[in-house]
């Protein structure tokens, strides 16, 4: 394969702007257990290349990054992105997963993270310890109810309705939420 689109540093060039174009593409697919999220919003978006494979219309190689090795919304997001590029007029789509580095919330957008407030789940809250932490280390871990905002929270159980996210009761509005874990 010979890339061709791949913007120099420093440098605006047509070739740049078609990928600003096909990242938007990309950017569009949603995370099918949140749908409110998109993948550019997880941060789970890593790259997205065109180039070069002998067809009319370039190839596009999407890396993306699963939130934990075992994450089983991987097969709908490739199929997705897939679509949405085949829609956009690319034929050929490539999606590479990549494991390493490997993911943290702290990838997460604010606008992801304000979502998912909306949405009625708790966003993570502080950062992960992975990746060079650089200043206090929090002792305890306060976390908002999405419904009412008091931080009079329990956690009832590690994992809520996936993986990524611990079920929490509000003590004072007694609305039972969904947490998405530091991770």
């Amino acid at each position: 394969m010979t890339a061709v689109y791949v913007q120099e540093s420093g440098t605006r060039t047509a070739e740049a702007t078609a990928e600003q174009k096909a990242w938007a593409v990309a950017a569009t697919v949603c995370d099918p257990e949140i749908p409110v999220l998109t993948i550019e919003d997880l941060g789970i978006l890593r790259n997205v290349r065109l180039f070069d494979d002998g067809g009319m219309v370039p190839a596009v190689q999407v890396t993306i990054t699963p939130t934990y090795s075992g994450c089983p919304a991987m097969d709908a997001i490739r199929d997705d992105l897939k679509a949405a590029f085949r829609k956009e007029g690319y034929p050929s789509v490539h999606v590479e997963l990549v494991l390493a580095p490997a993911w943290t919330t702290d990838w997460m957008t604010d606008a992801g993270k304000a979502k998912l407030q909306e949405y009625g789940i708790a966003p993570p809250s502080g950062r992960a310890a992975a990746g060079g932490h650089s200043g206090p280390v929090r002792l305890s871990l306060a976390v908002k109810c999405p419904q009412c905002s008091s931080l009079n929270t329990k956690e009832l159980t590690r994992f809520g309705s996936t993986s990524c996210k611990a079920l929490y009761v509000c003590q004072d509005c007694k609305e039972p939420f969904d947490y998405f874990k530091v991770l």
